[in-house]
């Protein structure tokens, strides 16, 4: 297909090839420009680059923590808290073990990033198009709420299978160290199933995780731009907004863990076990054994979800990508009131 400036660069070669350059140049330049607008292909591409990078390696950073996580929560009478639980794993597998499942997790979390923080953008634009500017602002929180579940329930497909590699290797005694030979091991025993048994329970966890962490966020940068910063967000230098990101950021991911840890505790059990069921699980943990380690997730989730915010901004600042500015009613509604 021709562009614009091709085909009036082919014409203006009678009067002077120079010209039709200089018109090419000058459309192709627009055209760039305009494919990086809010809600273009490019734009929604480059935010799912972002939400790669700030949940892959976000979570990759904090293995150590999540391992020792995952071990209180799956073997309670052995790792009883958090200081005794990295002892416990240096003492047994050395400094080494407690990068155990890093490849799962920087595998699987940059996938369901993709699609969180990418999906997210496109549900966001979408809603927003069916309600209208007006409705979009009136029920911005519940757009919000949407848009990142309908985000979510596809990030968890692409997570399930290394999220499922990830908690064998870490909880398992004997099990494979190494993702290429956990992977095979656990299709071979368990088939397909294997990769896809936590499936259920990680929308559990984290559809409400993701709802809290967009909706939380999205408000609490409201709030904190319209009574907290003593300047408008457009008066504002790029350092001092991604300040605010990340402030709000770790005041959502406080939220975010305590909303989804208790069915953080079932799947850690159920990816251990064979041929449990989460209701099996969820029974036998009881009220006080699926809040067990708690506070551990909370220091995690909350510096995650500022660090994840903060990069997902710092990548829209890289690219210069256009960064809406905190949610304000419509004119005509300012007018009504």
């Amino acid at each position: 297909m021709r562009d614009a400036g091709g085909y009036r660069g082919r014409q203006a070669g009678s009067t002077g090839p120079l010209r039709g350059r200089l018109w090419g140049a000058a459309v192709a330049g627009e055209e760039e420009k305009q494919s990086y607008e809010y809600g273009s292909t490019r734009y929604l591409l480059l935010c799912g680059l972002g939400g790669m990078l700030s949940c892959g390696l976000t979570h990759t950073a904090i293995v150590p923590l999540d391992l020792v996580k995952c071990r209180m929560q799956a073997d309670p009478g052995k790792y009883k808290g958090i200081l005794s639980g990295f002892s416990a794993t240096v003492r047994e597998d050395g400094l080494r073990g407690l990068a155990r499942g890093w490849a799962p997790t920087l595998l699987g979390y940059s996938l369901q990033g993709l699609f969180k923080f990418g999906l997210y953008e496109v549900f966001k634009i979408r809603y927003s198009e069916l309600l209208g500017p007006e409705g979009a602002y009136e029920w911005r929180t519940s757009l919000y709420l949407a848009a990142s579940a309908s985000a979510e329930f596809f990030a968890d497909v692409a997570l399930a299978p290394m999220e499922a590699v990830k908690v064998r290797m870490q909880t398992q005694p004997g099990f494979a160290r190494m993702l290429r030979a956990a992977a095979p091991r656990m299709f071979a025993e368990e088939g397909l199933w294997a990769f896809y048994k936590g499936v259920a329970p990680l929308w559990l966890q984290q559809i409400p995780h993701t709802m809290m962490k967009f909706a939380c966020f999205e408000r609490t940068v409201e709030a904190l731009y319209k009574y907290v910063v003593p300047k408008p967000q457009c008066q504002c230098t790029k350092a001092e907004q991604l300040a605010v990101t990340f402030v709000a950021g770790y005041i959502a991911g406080i939220f975010c863990a305590v909303v989804s840890h208790p069915a953080d505790s079932v799947v850690s059990v159920l990816n251990k076990e064979k041929g449990s069921t989460a209701f099996e699980v969820l029974r036998r943990l009881g009220f006080k054994g699926v809040w067990k380690g708690l506070f551990a997730r909370i220091i995690m989730i909350g510096t995650l979800t500022a660090l994840q915010w903060f990069i997902y901004d710092s990548v829209k600042v890289y690219f210069k990508l256009p960064r809406p500015p905190a949610a304000q009613a419509p004119p005509t509604q300012k007018q009504q009131e």
